[in-house]
């Protein structure tokens, strides 16, 4: 891992973020960089040119001010820091960036319970996972400590998943984490019996050429099923798959994989499959 993506908008969230990328940066020897957009308003660029171009001057010093002032953190003593200022204002521009910059994760913060729906306006950070093409980390609270010693991937065994396990299996292997495979099982009508779920786990298995465990976890929704199966491992991250083209709704049903990054306080990976 070289270089980690975090976008900001100088809120307390986006702070959260860069704190745990700092950490994440100096255990992998890697460098931060810095996105954000600046939004120019159409009445800034219908101007004429001259006043489009000292009006544009006057925000991108407005901006380059705040992320002096953003960035003067003891935590970031030692990282390497890049800044990326971009008139974008759409957040699915965000994987542009991350292509153009070689960005190897995007590790971004999210407001509390609310979570994907209030990140920045609207649903930006679900924007943004639907479209990145490398992890994101969603961060929700302050982590003064961040190690990275148990990931949950939990998935629904579909062969679709399997490019999703193997790179959370690569970034386990990057910090040298332990990962732990969990298959939810609810009450109700998508009830599996144990030799159901067996045919799916040997199908997966077979298809990701390794034969490694497999939690069935019984519980009365897959949220709360995964949600009480990392606590009871003291997981540090739980990674899920997402569908770029429809987002975190694809995940298992209807819209798990949302709920699962809204109600979390564990930090969510998302991986796109």
């Amino acid at each position: 891992m070289k270089k980690i993506l975090v976008p900001v908008d100088f809120s307390e969230y986006s702070e959260y973020a860069l704190e745990v990328a700092a950490q994440i940066a100096k255990e992998q020897n890697a460098s931060i960089v810095i996105f954000h957009m600046i939004g120019l308003s159409e009445s800034v660029l219908s101007k004429s040119e001259l006043e489009e171009q000292e009006e544009a001057k006057y925000y991108i010093k407005l901006a380059k001010d705040k992320i002096k002032t953003f960035t003067d953190k003891p935590y970031l003593k030692n990282v390497v820091v890049k800044t990326v200022l971009q008139n974008f204002k759409i957040f699915s521009e965000v994987n542009l960036v991350a292509k153009e910059q070689n960005i190897d994760l995007i590790v971004m913060g999210s407001h509390g319970i609310s979570g994907l729906k209030t990140f920045f306006v609207g649903s930006n950070t679900e924007k943004v996972i639907r479209t990145a093409e490398v992890p994101v980390i969603v961060i929700k609270k302050k982590r003064s400590s961040f190690d990275i010693n148990n990931i949950v991937f939990a998935c629904d065994l579909k062969p679709e998943n399997c490019s999703a396990f193997n790179k959370v299996k690569d970034f386990a292997l990057t910090f040298s984490a332990r990962l732990h495979l969990v298959y939810i099982n609810t009450i109700g009508i998508n009830f599996m019996s144990n030799s159901q779920i067996q045919e799916k786990i040997d199908a997966f298995t077979s298809l990701i050429g390794e034969e490694i465990p497999i939690k069935i976890y019984n519980d009365y929704s897959i949220e709360q099923g995964i949600f009480n199966y990392a606590s009871d491992i003291s997981a540090d991250i739980v990674a899920i798959p997402t569908h770029g083209r429809i987002g975190l709704a694809h995940f298992f049903m209807g819209s798990i994989g949302e709920s699962v990054a809204n109600q979390a306080n564990t930090p969510i990976m998302t991986i796109k499959i």
